[in-house]
Order: structure tokens, then sequence, then C-alpha cells
């Protein structure tokens, strides 16, 4: 046991406490085999370690031995390292390090010392007396360990630490920070903060740093966000508010350096930060990490940044708390739902004074965005045109889904910007608009939409709109284009894709405009929250003196997506490229094994070898699988591979594969391709072996011989685009492929556009739906959700002296006349109303005038056509489970198409866009007995 102990310590610990930085053949900094004397009842007590040295060991009625002392610059104990053999678990170790450390400050007078316990692969710290024990990655530097026994023995009570108004000094922000205060005072060391967009998570955030940091329970913070833009603007703040304290990156900082207090860093930088094998970062640098924006995207792919340190952890979420993923309260220690502190959009906008501004939404759709591009919507004009250009109309047939993916219609976008310039909310002149980010699908979509701009208003030079993207380097800085949008009059408009969804700060915005469709909740608040921002009353700008709303318009139908779909859609987690690599060269070994095939299980366990070697080494789950990775550390594993241990290789080392990078990812999917071709070769599966012989020739005649590297491959590629190369065909020859020619896979014609060459189109797009409202004699147009408010607003002022409206609330009858006097009342003043707008504006062609006012009222439920038409269709596929796929997208497009245009006849539902599902509509999809039902049922909900 004792022998297994020491090649533990030798194998593993050794290296990871080097790595560290101490130098173990010092006893000034490491002490092995530490002695301990133990004496009953009467222990001599000595001021330093090096006293025993002295001593008679005889003296003592015994000794117990410390595998690891390591020592301050006084030389007295920080830390102890109990080690345990590499085949137990490490947790054995426990309960003896602890009562060897209670023991050393006992004995030395010295502080009580940190507690660690390994066995090579796992590390667990205990900071005795303060919080249980956890496991973490690595050992600490010395500076490490003398900084954080300066914490423990210096902190102060957190009760009455003073919070900084002029930081974070509303109600809700102080309060947030005393939550998290508490739970600090109460041991705990996760904390999940969500605030709405805009009420201001980094001051809330900063004004905790600095009590924190002025009662000394942090030294070092790292604040993490997503992008450069958030970390320029969270330098800024930090600045600003706490300019005492040394902040990381400066624009003079090339490198990481280690003497600043507050470190802002993007998920990536700190990634590579801690990966870098030769100036690694300790895991325990930090006191503190905060963690911006922390949902579902950061649980999935940053969550190694977080485990690897050994800090306070707080998250921060403008999600609201009902849609956060259960991973995300995981995350931080917190139960479903209960975050550590929230305020919501609501709370913000129903406080006195508000802290955020409310919004007006305006839904506009295109003809070609629903019913598509064919030959049924597009003008007889726009088809001759297309005739005398050659273009086959029957061809044209694209689904309104489609724009802007496979298809481009200059038409629509132009639509999109005229109805934006009239609908927009515009500057005290009137003339041009106010600040707005356009939301895009691609960076192509951004450049036409610029170029459409500039098309209509070339009097404002160019200036009136920019492509605001991350690859520009012109965007970032002092005088970018960023700063340009938030600091100058011009430009007006940011058009961006992705970059400007999240973290952006312009309190002048009052226009967003949705021209993408968005699937993801959580995406779709945070890009709301772009508007919702008050402005700075000691800094107002002249383009934008007054703001008390801003306008959202929605081009693709956002918001009803969301109230049909709460939740979004979430992707379906598809296996990375490498593990589903890796996976199929252990099905290929596996064939080789049971047929005994001694060259091709040379061959793959070489291939499985190398993939192993590219597994990063400090990856947090690579640490946490370190007792796997040691097996195939012996050459025996791989000398005498057998069914049990390619299941260990399927079931431990595969799903490791996720976290390599810096491949040649698109020569692996070639080699995939090529090593599935193989396996049906073994298998003798013609069949499939033919359909892998089309999808490798198709690859292979996509390489350019424009390019020196192909070129010399010219005579190879055409050899094997022949049929005759593959027959027959064998391994050798399949393994002359994949060496030969998937390096130059990255070279493939159309590789970035594996969807093909997007279609271009100038058709002329109309208007298919607006939501506005025209009312009274003066035909004023509003929004429908502001008429709405104004219809609200109206009855309930009535209300107070309106002796049959005060009947109505009483719940009593009123007679038919008593109806028409109230009709009479609303519709002789401002607004109008009349039951024909009322039926428009609450979406509903069921419901009586009464019945309105009764609802306004709070006396009576209506719903909607969506809800009814929600209802009808669930009840309708609950009685109907044999639904095939395609019945099912006939019922969704029939769904859309009755919310839509309000009315459904037969003749539509065999006309576009029903014909999408089956050229004959209905009737190609359905039974006669089951049309007759669908017919019924649409009768029903349009009633």
């Amino acid at each position: 046991m004792e022998k297994l102990e020491a090649e533990t310590r030798e194998r593993l610990i050794d290296p990871e406490l080097r790595k560290a930085g101490w130098n173990l053949d010092d006893l000034n900094q490491v002490v092995k085999e530490f002695s301990i004397p133990l004496k009953e009842y009467n222990l001599h007590k000595f001021t330093h370690p090096f006293d025993l040295i002295s001593e008679r060991e005889e003296a003592y009625t015994s000794f117990h031995r410390s595998d690891y002392a390591l020592l301050g610059k006084d030389r007295k104990p920080l830390a102890i390292v109990e080690a345990k053999k590499f085949s137990v678990e490490a947790q054995l170790g426990e309960e003896q390090a602890k009562q060897y450390a209670q023991c050393i400050a006992d004995v030395y007078q010295c502080e009580l010392p940190f507690v660690f316990y390994s066995n090579g692969t796992d590390i667990y710290f205990w900071n005795l007396g303060e919080y249980p024990p956890y496991k973490v990655y690595g050992f600490p530097t010395r500076n490490d360990l003398e900084r954080m026994a300066f914490i423990r023995a210096n902190k102060m009570g957190l009760a009455d630490e003073l919070i900084h108004a002029h930081i974070a000094g509303r109600p809700y922000q102080i309060q947030a920070v005393r939550n998290i205060m508490e739970g600090l005072e109460n041991r705990r060391r996760k904390f999940l903060l969500v605030m709405a967009t805009g009420t201001g998570k980094t001051r809330t955030t900063i004004a905790l740093v600095d009590v924190l940091m002025r009662a000394r329970w942090v030294s070092r913070v790292l604040f993490l966000v997503d992008r450069i833009e958030l970390r320029n603007q969270a330098i800024e703040a930090f600045k600003d508010y706490t300019p005492n304290y040394t902040v990381w990156p400066t624009p003079q900082d090339k490198d990481f350096v280690k003497d600043r207090r507050i470190y802002v860093s993007t998920y990536q930088t700190m990634m590579n930060v801690i990966e870098e094998e030769k100036n690694g970062l300790s895991p325990h640098f930090f006191d503190l990490v905060v963690v911006d924006e922390s949902h579902r995207s950061i649980y999935n792919v940053y969550q190694n940044v977080l485990h690897y340190f050994n800090a306070f952890v707080l998250g921060l979420t403008a999600t609201p708390t009902d849609v956060i993923d259960h991973n995300t309260f995981k995350l931080f220690d917190c139960e479903d739902g209960l975050p550590s502190f929230a305020y919501s959009f609501d709370e913000a906008l129903k406080d006195t004074p508000k802290y955020l501004n409310d919004f007006e939404v305006l839904n506009i759709s295109t003809k070609f965005q629903v019913e598509g591009i064919h030959k049924h919507t597009i003008s007889l004009d726009d088809q001759k045109k297309l005739i005398v250009e050659g273009k086959d109309i029957e061809e044209i047939n694209y689904e309104g889904s489609s724009l802007e993916k496979t298809v481009t219609n200059k038409g629509t976008n132009a639509l999109l910007v005229k109805e934006f310039m009239e609908e927009c909310i515009k500057d005290p002149n009137g003339v041009l608009p106010g600040k707005t980010i356009f939301f895009c699908m691609t960076k192509k979509h951004a450049s036409r939409i610029k170029e459409i701009f500039d098309q209509f208003y070339p009097q404002y030079r160019g200036e009136l709109a920019k492509v605001i993207v991350s690859e520009d380097p012109r965007v970032y800085g002092k005088g970018g284009l960023i700063d340009q949008f938030k600091n100058n009059d011009t430009p007006r408009i940011a058009i961006s894709v992705d970059m400007l969804d999240t973290g952006i700060d312009v309190r002048e915005l009052v226009n967003l405009v949705f021209a993408k469709p968005v699937f993801s909740y959580t995406k779709f608040w945070q890009m709301i929250g772009r508007g919702t921002r008050l402005l700075d009353e000691n800094n107002l700008k002249p383009w934008c003196p007054e703001k008390d709303h801003f306008l959202i318009i929605d081009y693709w139908d956002n918001f009803e997506y969301f109230k049909l779909n709460p939740q979004g859609r979430f992707n379906n987690l598809q296996l990375a490229l490498p593990v589903r690599f890796f996976s199929m060269v252990l099905d290929k070994l596996e064939i080789a094994i049971a047929r005994d095939l001694p060259a091709i299980i040379r061959k793959e366990t070489e291939r499985l070898r190398a993939m192993i070697a590219l597994l990063p080494q400090q990856d947090i789950l690579i640490k946490d699988h370190a007792a796997d990775l040691v097996q195939l550390q012996e050459e025996l594993f791989w000398t005498t591979l057998d069914e049990e241990k390619v299941t260990f290789l399927r079931e431990n080392i595969a799903p490791l594969m996720k976290t390599v990078s810096g491949v040649d990812f698109w020569a692996m999917r070639f080699e995939k391709d090529v090593l599935e071709a193989s396996i049906a070769l073994l298998q003798k599966k013609q069949e499939e072996l033919g359909a892998m012989q089309e999808v490798i020739v198709a690859q292979v005649q996509e390489l350019p011989f424009a390019i020196n590297e192909v070129a010399k491959e010219k005579d190879f590629i055409r050899q094997v685009s022949q049929e005759s190369y593959w027959h027959p065909i064998d391994e050798n020859k399949l393994e002359e492929i994949l060496q030969r020619l998937s390096p130059l896979m990255k070279y493939r014609r159309g590789i970035r556009g594996l969807g093909g060459v997007q279609v271009e189109l100038n058709l002329q797009d109309v208007t298919y739906k607006k939501q506005t409202i025209e009312f009274g004699p003066e035909h004023e147009v509003v929004n429908i959700k502001r008429y709405r408010e104004m219809v609200e607003q109206r009855v309930k002022e009535l209300s107070g002296s309106d002796l049959v409206l005060q009947k109505l609330q009483k719940g009593k009858k009123i007679s038919e006349e008593e109806v028409e006097y109230l009709a009479q009342l609303l519709h002789q003043q401002r607004p109008y109303v009349t039951l024909s707008l009322l039926q428009k504006v609450y979406d509903t062609r069921q419901v009586k005038f009464i019945q309105f006012i009764k609802y306004i009222l709070g006396l009576e439920e209506i719903h909607s056509l969506g809800e009814v038409v929600a209802k009808a269709f669930e009840e309708f596929m609950g009685h109907h489970t044999d639904l095939t796929v395609k019945q099912l997208q006939f019922l969704d497009i029939l769904r859309h198409f009755i919310l839509d245009k309000g009315k459904v006849t037969r003749k539509d539902l065999v006309a576009p866009p029903f014909t999408q599902v089956h050229p004959d509509g209905i009737l190609g999809v359905f039974r006669p007995q089951e049309i007759n039902e669908i017919v019924k049922l649409t009768q029903r909900v349009i009633a």
C-alpha cells in the first residue's frame, strides 16, 4: 500500500504541485513526510516546523506524517496535502487530513492550514471552519495561499458594510446586493441574479464588488462576458464607479498580467489563458467570478471556465425566471425557479418612478413572406419581365420562410425599409428616424438592407445606416462604428447580425426592427431589452430629448410565435463530429477484432491513440476523467484490445472527444465518410458502399485544380472519380483516398455554402398584414395596442360617473336600450369605439359589444381568435392521434392561414399555400370524411 501511495505521489501529485510553482526540493517551500508530534494532554509547543530538527522523536508518544506541507514565506504551514493511492477514492483522506491540520495549528501556534487531499486524479480542498470540502482542479500557488489566508484572517462582517448609492442606489439594487451579502455570511458560494435588461445588472455587480473589496472578502475579481463590446462596456463601468481598483486589460496590455484587482474577459479569452501550458492560470487565482448572461448557451459551452476556478460565483441574467433552464439553476446551486434575487420587466414598469420603458409592437408581413414566391403570387408585370429574361416561372417556387436563405428578393427588402421609414419613431424634427437597430438574418442580408437605405435616401450620403458586425475592425474603440452610433447624430440606424442582439447599451434607442425570425425566448427578450433603458436626464442628446416608450416593428411574427411557443424552440443536441468519428473508428475496430484482422486492428488503434493525444489536458472535462485516461498510458492496454476495452473506450473516452478543437474539421468529415465506406466494405454491404462511393466522389469532384496543393493530386483525383477505380475497391485504396485527399477538403468549391447558391430576384412585394387601427372622423391611425389602451382607459374613466356602467359593475343586468346607450356614448367621442373596431383590436369575431365592456371592467373573460384556434386544433389532434407528418404539416399551415386571414373556404384548401404539402392541397392529404371534419372545425372557430 505504501508503495502504491508513493507511486501516486511521484507520478501524479508531484507534477501537479510543480505546475502550481512549488519547488519540491526546497525545504523552505515544501516539506514531504511532514512530522506532526502527538502527545496526549501535554503537547510541547513549537513556534516553527524546523524546531523538530533539534528534538528527539523518542521524547514523544507518537508521530504522524502529513504527505506534504506547503509553507508560507514565514516558513509556517499554509496548507497540507494528504495523498491516497490512485486506486481508492480521494475522500478517504478527508478526516485524516483534517486532524493533521488541527494538530499542526495547535503544535506550531499557527493559523489553521488549508487542507487538500488527493488520489492523483481528484483533488479536494477544505477551508476548515468556513466551508464544506469540494473538488478543485489544481493546487494553489504560494501567493494564492497567502492571499487566501489573509482574507480568512482579516475579512469583516458584511451586515454593517455600506453600499455606495452613487454606484447602485435604487431600492431593488440595494436589496440584490444585501441578499448576496447575507448569502455569503451564511456560507453560500454561488448566486444567481435575475434582473431585466436595463435595470443595472452591471452597476449592481460593481456595487457588490466594491463592498466585498472594502470588507476584504475578495481581492481579485473576474467578470466574464461573451462579446468584446460587452467587455469594453464593463471595463468603462468599473473605471467610472470604482476608479481605485486596477483593471485588466488596458489598451497597453498585450498579454495576461497578474497584478490587477479587476479582470474583464470574454469566455474564449479566459479559456485560452487557462489552457495555455506555459503560463497557465492557477484555479485559485480569483476570489469572485461574475458570469454575465448566465443562460443555457453559457451552461453548454463555457461551464468549464466556471468549474475551473475555486471562487465565489455570481451569475447574471435578464432571462425571465419562469423560462430559465433547469441546468442554469443547478449550476448556481439554486432551486428551480428560485434565484438569489429577481427583479422583472413588469416590476420595473410598475415601480414609481418606473425604471424601464415599455414598448409598442407593430406587426407587418409582406405577401411573399406569407404566401411564398411562385407564379400565383408574382405580379403579371414581373412575370412578363421574367419571361423576357429567359427564366421559367414554373421553376420559381419558394416558401416565405426561404427568404434570405435559398432566395433573396430585393422588392421584399425594399418594402421592409419603406414601411420602417413610414412607421418608425422619428426625431424631434419629424424627418429622420430615431436611433434604431435592424436585426438581420445574415451579413449579406444586412448589406442588402444598407444598399436599399443608400439607394432610397441618397441625400444622407451613406451616413443614415451602417452595418455593424463583429468581423469589421472599424466597429470597435473610440471613434468606431458603435461609438459613432452611441454618441453622434448619425448613423441613426445600426444594421446588425447577432452582434447587437445582446448587451449593447444605447439609451436613445427608440426603434427595434425584427427583420428575422427568432426562436430562442432568451435571445428574444435580450433583443427587446436593447430599447428598454431610460434616458440619462443629465446627458440628453438633441436627437432624443425625451422617451417614454419605444417601437418594435416585427416583420416575422415573432411575438405571435412566442404566444404559441412560450419556451421558444430548442435545438436538438447533435454529437460533435470528433465524437462521431471516434465512435466510428471503434465500430471498425470491433469488426476487425471479431474477424481477427491484425493489420486493420493496428491501423485503427493508431488512429484512436492519435485522437486521444489531441485531448486538451487543461480542460475540466479531461481533468474529471483523468483516472480513465491514465489507464490508456499503459502500453499493455493497447496490445491486448478486446470487446471489454472497446466498450470502455466507447462509454468513457468517446464523449471526451467533444473537447477537441483546432483540427481540420473539413478533413475529419471526409475521413468519416471514407471510414463509413470501409465499414460497409468489411460487412459486405454493397448498397451502402455504393451510396458512400457517390458521397465521396461528389466531394472529390468539388476540389479546384486552380489551387496548387490540389493540382498536385490532379491525376489521382481523376482516378478516384472514375467508376473503374471502385471496381474492385479494397481497404488499401480507401486508406489511400483518406490519406491523400482529406487534407484538401478545405479547398472544396462552395464549402461555406453547402446549401447551394442563393437565388437573387427583384420582384415587387406588397404589404400583406399591418396591425394598425384607423378610427374616428379624422381617420386617425394608431398601433392596435395603443388603441386598445385608449378604449380601456376611456371605459374606466366613465365607470366612475356613469350609472349604467356602475350598474354593470354591481353585477346587475342591463337592458338592450342601456347597451345601445353605452355604444352611442363610446362612439360619440375619442376613441370613437365601434363593435367592429373592438373585434379587431381584441382579435375575436364571436364576442358581442357588452361582453367587451364586461371584460374591460374585469367582469368576464374573452378569448382571442388565436386562443380559440389553438384550443380547437389541439382538441382535433387529440382525437386524431394517428395523423401523419404531412397531415400535421397541413394542419399547421391551416392554423396560420386562419390566424392571418380570419377565414377560409373549401376553395382555399386546394390552392397555395396548401399545395406546398401536396399539389392537390387537402384532397391529396386527407380522406373525404376527414376533410368534412376539418371544414366543420374551421367553420366553428371562425363563426
